[in-house]
């Protein structure tokens, strides 16, 4: 089943956990508090003498949103965790707790962990304010615009081969954790889909990287999230990807760009490239089980882009939108 879901932070409650109740969604995919994703979204947390990714941190943010009529369905953050995929000696301490998380998260009843490997960054966009559709604003990437910028790190100083050993040794000692636990690990795939962006490798790039990844950790725990902006970017033919790949599929982000790795624009959902009702039929008649949630929305009129991408109005545009192609390949709850 398809568990039409909406990302939130764990601070304090806002308007927008009631307008994703009032547009029928009911699943959460949650951040932690102090987790990795605070350092790309801003706002204030109560502090807490507990670590966020600890069985009793973990608690505290799903009763809180269980207080609002709201179940939190997968975690889309961890510890902060380069250490980990660059493989440095203070990396163990990361991965121990990555693993505390794992197994609380499995006790708790939430099944799936959303991870990435963009090491010493998240996703990128060299302009968060381009004008859309009746003067909407999206975001978007020019690698041209990126390259113009001082490196990241030194020449040589990471190395795609460092990351793959580093990714490699994560599974190796991930994965038996998350199969007792009853978790899906899902990996996200690197934003932009691109070898190196300002000096930084990254692996996670292609339908190739994924093949390969798989084939290497054969588990029921190692899983993807598909997040279809950049998937799109990375093939011709969105559909026969999904289709490849729905086995493996944990989480999806439902969304859509336009334009090449190396020059794109996030696109409002109903005017994209994409046949999103081809993709939506795709995982109603696979079976699909699992969140699917609105990413890297349009900022729409009299709101602010403090958070490009994750502005209130857009998403619950792209949550009606969502809904209406469940409804209309059959799918509806």
């Amino acid at each position: 089943m398809i568990h039409l879901s909406e990302l939130l932070d764990p601070g304090l409650p806002s308007d927008l956990w009631k307008l994703v109740k009032q547009c029928g969604v009911d699943d959460v995919v949650a951040l932690l508090e102090g987790g990795e994703q605070q350092r790309s979204w801003p706002g204030q947390y109560e502090s807490s003498s507990t670590e966020p990714w600890s069985r009793t941190g973990l608690e505290k943010v799903i009763g809180r949103f269980a207080e609002h009529g709201l179940r939190v369905i997968a975690f889309e953050d961890t510890p902060p965790m380069d250490a980990v995929r660059l493989g440095l000696p203070e990396g163990e301490e990361q991965l121990h707790r990555i693993h505390e998380q794992i197994r609380a998260m499995g006790e708790l009843g939430v099944g799936v962990l959303c991870y990435n490997w963009m090491a010493l960054s998240g996703w990128g966009r060299t302009d968060t304010a381009i004008p859309d559709r009746g003067g909407a604003l999206v975001t978007g990437f020019r690698l041209a615009d990126a390259d113009r910028e001082p490196p990241a790190v030194a020449p040589g100083e990471v190395t795609a081969e460092q990351l793959w050993n580093g990714l490699h040794a994560f599974l190796d000692a991930t994965l038996p954790v998350a199969e007792e636990a009853g978790v899906k690990l899902s990996l996200h795939p690197d934003d932009p889909p691109l070898p190196a962006v300002r000096g930084i490798p990254r692996i996670v790039s292609s339908l190739d990287s994924y093949r390969r990844i798989l084939a290497a950790h054969p588990s029921p725990s190692n899983c993807i999230t598909f997040c279809q902006g950049n998937f799109r970017l990375m093939t011709t033919d969105l559909p026969a990807t999904i289709r490849e790949f729905l086995p493996h599929i944990a989480f999806v982000h439902l969304r859509d760009v336009q334009g090449t790795p190396e020059d794109f624009t996030e696109t409002f959902h109903d005017i994209g490239p994409t046949d999103l009702a081809a993709c939506m039929r795709i995982y109603q008649e696979g079976g699909f089980d699992g969140p699917m949630r609105p990413d890297h929305v349009p900022t729409m009129h009299g709101e602010s882009n403090e958070r490009p991408g994750y502005a209130t109005l857009g998403r619950l545009f792209a949550l009606g939108y969502i809904r209406g192609l469940q409804h209309g390949v059959g799918g509806k709850p």
